[in-house]
């Protein structure tokens, strides 16, 4: 692990991960449900402003670098086995890799019928037909007694895998909800991933996500709804890291 402002991050790559998640479902290593997120600089940011949320992502058993500018800083702290593990990848390869398993799935997020057109996706495009229940969460949220009736019919259902796509630090703060209402199981928060498989929304070419700018192509996309977030994260985000790297290369020099 490395830390990108204050944030436990995974230092290796998707194969890895994915890898891990398989093992610890298939070697019985899951007597009490964890939290995976995949995240980037809008929870590093969220997590910088709200403490309580810092603590949150800092419980989970992973945080996966979301995006390249995590990378960037991990990299320079050293993890140079750091790669990108963006969240519609991770779903994709993991959905690849237990295609042949008997290991059960559970869609989480979206609007109404997003979550069934994903299940019908995995089962079209990864050959996943092990898709076990769905569920799309009001946005007005859900008492305990709502929640407590969701992971019933999670349990019930045999799921081992809950993939939830909302937002961030939404979707993190409803997985470790969840988690109080199941007795077993991985929670994974994967963001926009149910939109751009179902393509209700574009992803990034390749090239942009490569050099760190998939924000601006989603911003382009979708300016009323970003705008305000992403001109706050951006400036935000290299602001701290270059006064996080300034204060520890002036104490480096201090202790010599």
């Amino acid at each position: 692990m490395v830390k990108v402002l204050g944030i436990n991050f995974y230092d290796k790559d998707i194969q890895t991960a994915v890898q891990e998640v398989v093992s610890k479902i298939t070697d019985n290593d899951c007597a009490h449900p964890v939290c995976i997120s995949a995240t980037g600089a809008h929870g590093v940011i969220e997590a910088y402003k709200n403490s309580a949320f810092k603590t949150v992502l800092n419980d989970f058993y992973i945080n996966l670098p979301d995006g390249v500018p995590c990378v960037w800083v991990g990299r320079m702290k050293g993890a140079n086995g750091m790669r990108r593990c963006y969240g519609p990848d991770f779903f994709k390869e993991t959905m690849l890799s237990t295609a042949g398993l008997s290991i059960k799935h559970f869609f989480c997020g979206g609007k109404p019928g997003v979550a069934e057109e994903l299940a019908q996706v995995s089962g079209q495009h990864f050959n996943n037909h092990q898709v076990a229940g769905t569920f799309s969460p009001p946005f007005t949220g859900m008492s305990d007694s709502e929640m407590d009736a969701l992971g019933q019919q999670i349990q019930l259902s045999g799921a081992h895998i809950i993939w939830i796509g909302i937002s961030t630090p939404k979707q993190e703060l409803f997985g470790k909800r969840l988690a109080k209402h199941i007795t077993t199981g991985i929670i994974i928060t994967v963001g926009a991933a149910f939109d751009f498989h179902t393509g209700k929304v574009r992803q990034a070419p390749a090239w942009l996500q490569k050099i760190g700018l998939e924000w601006f192509f989603r911003l382009l996309v979708e300016p009323r709804r970003l705008y305000k977030r992403y001109f706050e994260i951006v400036p935000m985000f290299i602001y701290l890291n270059i006064k996080e790297f300034m204060h520890f290369c002036i104490n480096k020099r201090t202790d010599k």
